[in-house]
Parts: C-alpha cells; structure tokens; sequence
C-alpha cells in the first residue's frame, strides 16, 4: 500500500471511522459463523459455501486493511471559508457550455461519490477547476469527452 497522503474531511473520516468499526466487529463475527457453519456441513474441500465464506473473509480483512492505511495516512481538510477560489472542501457550482449547471464538492480520492456530489480532486473535473475563481472557465478531458465550463459559485 502506497503511503500518499489521502485527503478527507471531518464527515469522510467519520464515516471511515464508522465502516471500520463495523467489519471489525459485526462483520468479522458474521463471517467467522458463516465459516463455521460451512464447517459443520462436512468436508470442506468441495464446499462451495465454504469457499464462498473464506473469499467473504478475504474481501473484509482486505476493506479493513485499506481503510486503516487511508486513515493512517490521512490529512484532514481545513474549513477554513475562504471562498476565493476553488480548494480541497469547496463546493462549487459550474455551468456547462449547454447550460446546465451542476454543484461539487472536491474532496480527495478516498472519499469520491459522484452521486452524493463529491468528485476527487485528481478527477478530470477536479483538477481542473482546483485553484480557478468565480467566473473562470475550466476545461477537462474526461472519458466522454472535451467539457467547457464555467465556475458560477463558491462555497
């Protein structure tokens, strides 16, 4: 695992936080009975639940380990409301060339979700409205193509 520093706010650590506490506990123990059970149904070199329950147990303690070096590594966002210009934690409304106007928050990688209107600020969108002002235009290559826009509102 990389030690790069992973951007989070409070609400992305505490959510973190939250996730970890769960695998850890409910989820571990769900897996261990699930194991167990696949145990008890006989030999467990052919057993499908079994395997399925070991690969459960892979998948969590994986999820775990990434978790804990996100949060080891993490540098937390200052909400400090300077909103001059686009940073780690702004939200941003932009018009597109069509009209169409959107609202983002830019937070880091680790705590992307473009359907709760948070977008990394290595994403293609991300990057390039990092650093502009009201009014400025932004342009991003993204996978679907050139996008031209424009940054309406910080906040």
């Amino acid at each position: 695992m990389t030690d790069k520093p992973f951007y989070l706010t409070k609400e992305g650590r505490a959510k973190l936080e939250a996730e970890i506490e769960e695998l850890e506990t409910t989820g571990r123990m769900e897996v261990a009975e699930r194991i167990r059970q696949a145990k008890e149904l006989g030999d467990i070199s052919e057993s499908g639940e079994y395997e399925d329950a070991k690969n459960k147990q892979a998948f969590l303690e994986g999820r775990i380990r990434e978790i804990r070096n996100i949060l080891n590594n993490a540098q937390m966002i200052e909400e400090d409301g300077d909103n001059r210009e686009v940073r780690l934690g702004s939200s941003v409304t932009i018009r597109y060339e069509d009209g169409e106007e959107e609202e983002w928050m830019i937070v880091g990688a680790a705590e992307a979700s473009p359907r709760d209107g948070k977008i990394s600020n290595e994403s293609p969108i991300g990057s390039s409205l990092m650093g502009k002002r009201a009014r400025q235009k932004a342009t991003a290559s993204t996978p679907s193509g050139i996008m031209k826009m424009t940054v309406v509102k910080i906040r």
